[in-house]
């Protein structure tokens, strides 16, 4: 990503954060803010350069930024241990606090990969008023058995391959960033996590994608979404797994680009 990279101070934790971040095509200054929440494995560097090229396709401004213990964001502290609640807090406390940091006081369009798409629908059912609407690829609204098998082969693939240093090209910590995720999504309790209930306190313009061919969840995820929240888009992608920005860039653009658009023509 060619913007310059950029960081942000928090408490969180009862300790002190610095969240890193990048902005893309700040001069648009009246146009829709797009804030992008990365996977469970993802920084602002995974993202690559899909970011600028849908905020180009759409005329959108961007806001990419890695959550603590990600990308070149503070690590997980050595005793730090997340619980079923992760994705919660960072809806509740760190997106609030980060925004706050920032001035950013509009209402963003909130896109959101797997996890990031989870934290996303938590903060639109939290806070209502304060988010546009909802991009989501591959979010998890509950835990399947399919999601909970790669997961395990993903741990095999940490300990015994060259996962480790795949992912420090994009994490100053990867210990931090694998571990972080992988124990929570595998410890027993988290077997029965799900945000079902909370969708229902959805208001804002949804538009849920996900691959046919997804590794990590099948595609009552995002049925489930428009179950619950009318109106719901959804775009099922063949050919498409778990990543459908990387695995099909040009039908997530155009769908996002035409589906904000859209709803900004109509307020």
């Amino acid at each position: 990503m060619s913007a310059p990279t950029e960081f942000a101070a928090l408490r969180w934790r009862e300790r002190e954060v610095r969240v890193e971040y990048v902005r893309i095509a700040p001069e648009r200054s009246d146009a829709p803010l797009v804030v992008f929440l990365h996977e469970g494995l993802g920084s602002v560097a995974m993202w690559k350069d899909f970011p600028a090229r849908l905020c180009d396709a759409g005329g959108f401004r961007g806001l990419v930024f890695s959550r603590p213990g990600y990308g070149r964001s503070t690590p997980r502290a050595a005793d730090e241990v997340w619980d079923v609640d992760f994705m919660h807090r960072q809806a509740d406390e760190v997106l609030p606090a980060l925004f706050e940091a920032l001035g950013i006081g509009e209402a963003p369009w909130l896109f959101g990969h797997s996890d990031g798409g989870s934290i996303a629908l938590l903060y639109a059912a939290r806070f209502p008023d304060r988010v546009a609407g909802l991009v989501l690829l591959a979010p998890h609204i509950f835990v399947e058995d399919v999601t909970v098998a790669n997961i395990k082969e993903a741990r095999k693939a940490y300990v015994g391959t060259d996962l480790p240093q795949k992912l420090a090209r994009y994490h100053d910590d990867a210990d931090s960033a694998f571990w972080g995720w992988n124990r929570i999504w595998l410890h027993p309790p988290f077997r029965h996590w799900t945000i079902e209930a909370e969708l229902d306190r959805i208001r804002c313009p949804v538009l849920a994608v996900q691959g046919i061919d997804d590794e990590y969840g099948s595609l009552a995820q995002i049925r489930g979404i428009a179950a619950r929240v009318p109106g719901t888009g959804l775009l099922e992608l063949p050919d498409c797994g778990h990543s459908p920005h990387r695995d099909r860039p040009e039908p997530v653009i155009v769908a996002t680009a035409s589906f904000i658009n859209s709803r900004r023509q109509r307020t």
